[in-house]
């Protein structure tokens, strides 16, 4: 090596170096951080309700705001939803709505919110119970009864169809059928939301059971061609109940319907559905129901649908996806533990996650960055 080279060779391997980095460093500088607001509201909330929720449908119809988007309900089996989240406390209410990548807050009274959430418990259904609704199909808990622990349950499963009727001049009652279903054997219903979904060319019902005192699952209801309503499928029993449906979606990309449950132990488990069997595809550990039958959520993002759920003991929310492994994603810190219910506003890059705290505070959060 020459004097003129061993001159300028530190110089080489520093500017080599430093193009390493920069070009290390490039997806870290891309990849933008969650944002989080908290929502300025004059009442502490108990509830919160999202997009696929009665009492969202409810204001986008009602006439109460103008709401651009309308309601949308491909067939029945799919829950209808309308581009709104609800919240309420004991002082009052709020419609979010999502605008310009923000969400905005447009307050309701307390008696409006009390109209508007009274189809959410028909007459006769377990209290405090919620119903699914899909056009004419609607379904809700009956019968109540214990468990073996002492905790309120279901002894059925309720499903209502509105008949198609004949034109006519004259007002008439619409015709409706109704038919209950049991859990089957020692098995009841847990005071969980049942949940619509197609699997095929029908609809069908994913519902979660209580068997003995520590062990809980889920049926699905199907109404086979030409037959009745009945339980086609279910779970074998999983320890740590009640476990509650998290979201239904083809999460792995593989063209087929999962269902998500969270149990009350923290274990997060992915179920592949056919109408005659219920097979376990993943699990993992580490996560948290939320209160009662409070909501949790799916995203959807640009890799596909991903869930959004609490994690036990912190005060965090993940975004976990299951294209190839089942895995955490992100990881949102929040300024408190996430407790009634995971909403989300919006889908791909102005996804908003709408999330009720402990505290009775709402945050907001922009999993992909920007402002929330």
């Amino acid at each position: 090596m020459t004097a003129a080279n061993r001159g300028r060779a530190p110089g080489l391997r520093g500017r080599t170096l430093l193009a390493g980095l920069l070009v290390g460093a490039l997806p870290l500088a891309a990849r933008a951080e969650p944002g989080v607001r908290i929502l300025d509201l004059p009442f502490q909330v108990r509830a919160l309700r999202g997009p696929r929720s009665e009492a969202a449908v409810s204001v986008a119809t009602s006439g109460l705001l103008p709401i651009a988007g309308g309601t949308a309900s491909q067939q029945v089996g799919d829950e209808e939803s309308a581009p709104v989240a609800v919240v309420w406390g004991e002082d009052g209410g709020a419609v979010l709505t999502l605008s310009g990548g923000s969400v905005t807050v447009r307050p309701i009274g307390r008696e409006a919110v009390e109209g508007l959430t009274a189809a959410e418990t028909p007459r006769g259904a377990l209290p405090g119970s919620r119903r699914a609704l899909s056009g004419p199909l609607s379904a809700y808990l009956t019968g109540r009864t214990r468990a073996a622990d002492g905790s309120e349950a279901a002894s059925v499963l309720t499903i209502r169809e509105r008949q198609p009727m004949a034109v006519s001049t004259d007002p008439k009652p619409v015709p409706v059928a109704t038919v209950t279903v049991p859990a089957g054997g020692e098995a009841v219903f847990a005071p969980l939301r049942p949940r619509l979904l197609r699997l095929g060319d029908r609809p069908m019902l994913l519902a979660a059971t209580r068997s003995g005192a520590d062990a809980g699952g889920l049926v699905l209801v199907d109404r086979p061609a030409g037959g009745a309503w009945t339980v086609t499928a279910r779970t074998a029993p999983q320890p740590g109940p009640p476990v509650k449906i998290a979201g239904i979606a083809d999460f792995a990309g593989s063209g087929q319907t999962q269902a998500a449950t969270v149990s009350a132990a923290g274990r997060l488990q992915l179920w592949t559905l056919q109408p005659d069997r219920i097979e376990p595809a993943a699990a993992a550990d580490g996560y948290a129901p939320g209160a009662g039958d409070s909501d949790l959520a799916v995203a959807t993002l640009a890799g596909g649908p991903e869930l959004v759920l609490p994690v036990a003991g912190k005060p965090e929310i993940a975004l976990v996806t299951a294209k190839g492994t089942l895995r955490e994603r992100l990881r949102v810190p929040l300024p408190a533990p996430p407790e009634t219910g995971i909403v989300v506003l919006g889908e791909g890059g102005a996804t908003r996650l709408v999330v009720g705290l402990a505290d009775g505070r709402v945050a907001v959060v922009a999993p992909e960055g920007g402002t929330p």
